[in-house]
């Protein structure tokens, strides 16, 4: 018998414009369990009338917005583009190949991505992504993934959107419980191929991330929706909330069911259907959302590097790598290869291995400006040298408050992966260095 050889036959993949009766099982099949999504379609342009190639990006909020932008485009055939590692997911290849869903290394120089793109633009399809590169971790858009307008640009084709709102609220980072509620999805117009010769680079991507601005629990707040959690409404909600706002400390949060805890301090609340925090008796909860809260964490982690050269956080981990000759079962992203010691400090991201030194990695913000969460907030992943990784947490549920980190240490060195106009208030009256306080290794407070 042949031996599998995946890499080797994603790189000699020819990828074509989908088939229209595959297209439309997959579309069908989709249908199914999409029904108690209870969406709402607007087509303010309606793509079966638009011939030729073009682009279909939209705002990355979970993992089953493929769905909602295949029905609000349809009957258009689109090839997705999806994360390099589900390609070795056994539960996915079969799906992928017969859809040519093209393959994707997010946050990497990806020779294999682009020219399966151009391949399916030459051929006269078109092609759908997430500019941002991954779901939100937090309700709120990230910046769009640098290069993205100029890739807009070299292909000259229109450029719609997909609006979507509500989708993280149903299927959140931390908790992948799909909560029945309301959801919307909006295509339009948001490039014309003259539109592309006319802006710069610069503008297209200010555009998008202009377009892309939206918070969902912002949203929720004005419209009201129930969404039905079954009561665990904080399951694991201290992924996202990992710090208490009454105590301070790091990773004593507890979310479990309906309830959200500081087990340093008691501070607490419950959260309702409508995703509204309700505080214990003497809790101190001085946000109104969970996107509020999540923001505070973030601009509590820049004043503390930039008032700290010596900044330190560590943390034990297992590694994850790709095997090659077999595909991944039981929902698995990755086989443990690996364990040691995780640090960040203002030098980059490095990691030692206890038993194989040759897993062994140093990346500093010249090549690291932001983590892959491709399936939840329990563990994350990057490229070394190429080489999909996982990454897996073992002391906390600490893989967003790692993220925030990795962003935060680039912009403060390097800055190419820009924060937002609208979040500069968190980086006012910053010292950029000196000595501070000395803050010790959130892991080890």
């Amino acid at each position: 018998m042949k031996k599998l050889d995946i890499r080797g036959e994603l790189e000699r993949r020819k990828y074509h414009v989908t088939n229209r009766f595959y297209y439309w099982i997959y579309r069908t099949l989709m249908s199914f369990p999409a029904m108690k999504f209870h969406a709402k379609y607007t087509r303010e342009v309606d793509l079966k009338r638009e011939k030729g190639p073009c682009f279909v990006i939209f705002n990355h909020l979970s993992r089953i917005d493929h769905n909602y932008v295949m029905t609000a485009c349809y009957p258009k055939r689109l090839n997705m583009l999806a994360g390099y590692s589900e390609f070795f997911r056994s539960h996915l290849h079969t799906v992928f190949k017969m859809n040519n869903v093209l393959p994707k290394k997010n946050y990497s120089r990806d020779v294999l991505g682009t020219k399966a793109i151009m391949s399916i633009i030459k051929q006269g399809g078109s092609v759908t992504f997430a500019p941002e590169g991954l779901a939100t971790n937090d309700g709120m858009n990230k910046p769009i993934v640098p290069g993205t307008g100029g890739m807009l640009k070299k292909f000259g084709v229109p450029v719609y959107f997909c609006e979507l709102r509500g989708q993280y609220l149903q299927n959140t980072k931390v908790c992948l419980d799909v909560r029945s509620g309301k959801t919307f999805a909006t295509t339009k117009l948001l490039f014309s191929a003259e539109d592309l010769k006319t802006l710069t680079v610069e503008e297209i991507d200010q555009k998008i991330n202009e377009a892309f601005r939206h918070d969902e629990y912002a949203w929720q707040k004005e419209k009201h929706i129930r969404w039905k959690t079954n009561g665990r409404s904080c399951e694991r909600l201290d992924g996202l909330l990992f710090r208490c706002p009454k105590c301070g400390e790091y990773f004593k949060m507890k979310g479990e069911g309906d309830k959200i805890e500081c087990l340093n301090c008691g501070n607490g609340a419950t959260v309702d259907d409508y995703y509204d925090f309700h505080p214990f008796d003497g809790s101190v909860i001085p946000f109104e959302t969970q996107s509020e809260w999540a923001r505070w964490e973030r601009a509590q982690i820049i004043k503390e590097i930039r008032k700290d050269q010596n900044y330190r956080y560590v943390e034990r981990v297992k590694i994850g790598r790709l095997p090659n000759d077999r595909y991944m079962k039981d929902l698995k992203t990755s086989e443990i290869v690996g364990e040691g010691t995780l640090t960040i400090d203002h030098t980059g991201m490095s990691y030692e291995d206890d038993a194989d030194k040759t897993l062994n990695f140093f990346l500093d913000y010249t090549k690291l400006y932001t983590l892959i969460t491709e399936v939840d907030s329990s563990f994350f992943n990057l490229y070394v040298d190429g080489e999909y990784t996982d990454v897996f947490p073992q002391e906390h549920h600490s893989a967003i408050m790692i993220t925030y980190l990795v962003e935060e240490m680039h912009r403060l060195h390097v800055n190419y992966y820009k924060n937002f106009p609208w979040f500069d208030y968190m980086y006012e009256d910053e010292a950029e260095g000196g000595q501070g306080e000395q803050t010790l290794p959130v892991s080890e407070k």
